[in-house]
């Protein structure tokens, strides 16, 4: 068993509450509310910024040349591509790049990114890759999903959303972020496996907490004028 296999059979659980919870819901059959969904994006705009860092830092990491030009790659992807809907969505609702920018993350946004770069900061190479790979492997996992939606992926606002997420090219970014994984995982004991395990679970649940911040509307616990 290769050991995303073994980290996907821990983790499915978790990813698959994500569908039952009230945002996805509202993602997938149109329902959710404008305002919990530009709160998303702005968060998730600022968390991609903290997220392309670990590319970086996976670059600099990197044992060889092939693992060096993968992380650039992702790291172009997540600048360009992803944050590329995001823009093209934030235009639609009259934001600016400069207010998407300057957002101020909300409480779960700066746990979750600060844990990522604490995790990759720490460890090695293997470290890096298992901060990163619930986000990009969890979004597919949740596009894919959706998209088996009748009339989800043709929806005038969250279509794009969806079909963005469940696409080749996004798929290809997760196969290339599980393969590193695996390729990192060779060789460890079984106390490093769970200890890289233990963050891609951490992060899993983050994830979980990210889409409950948006549904919520949440920023921080008391309002600071």
């Amino acid at each position: 068993m290769k050991f995303t296999d073994r980290v996907f059979n821990r983790v499915e659980p978790i990813w698959q509450s994500y569908m039952e919870h009230p945002f996805i819901i509202g993602l997938g059959d149109g329902t959710l509310d404008q305002e919990k969904f530009k709160h998303w994006l702005k968060q998730d705009y600022i968390y991609l910024i903290e997220y392309a860092r670990l590319f970086s830092i996976g670059a600099a990491k990197s044992t060889d040349l092939k693992m060096m030009a993968t992380y650039a790659d992702l790291a172009n992807g997540t600048l360009n591509t992803e944050m590329s809907l995001h823009r093209g969505y934030a235009k639609q609702f009259g934001i600016s790049e400069v207010e998407l920018e300057e957002t101020e993350p909300a409480q779960t946004t700066v746990g979750y990114t600060s844990y990522m770069l604490n995790m990759a900061q720490q460890g090695g190479i293997e470290n890096v890759i298992a901060a990163i790979l619930t986000c990009t492997w969890s979004y597919n996992y949740i596009g894919l999903k959706l998209s088996e939606i009748k009339g989800a992926s043709d929806h005038p606002l969250y279509g794009e959303w969806i079909n963005m997420y469940a696409s080749d090219e996004f798929s290809q970014y997760k196969e290339d972020c599980i393969q590193l994984m695996d390729q990192v995982a060779e060789g460890k004991t079984e106390a490093e496996l769970q200890r890289l395990e233990d963050i891609i679970v951490k992060t899993s649940y983050y994830e979980y907490m990210f889409w409950d911040m948006a549904e919520h509307l949440e920023t921080w616990p008391v309002p600071v004028k």
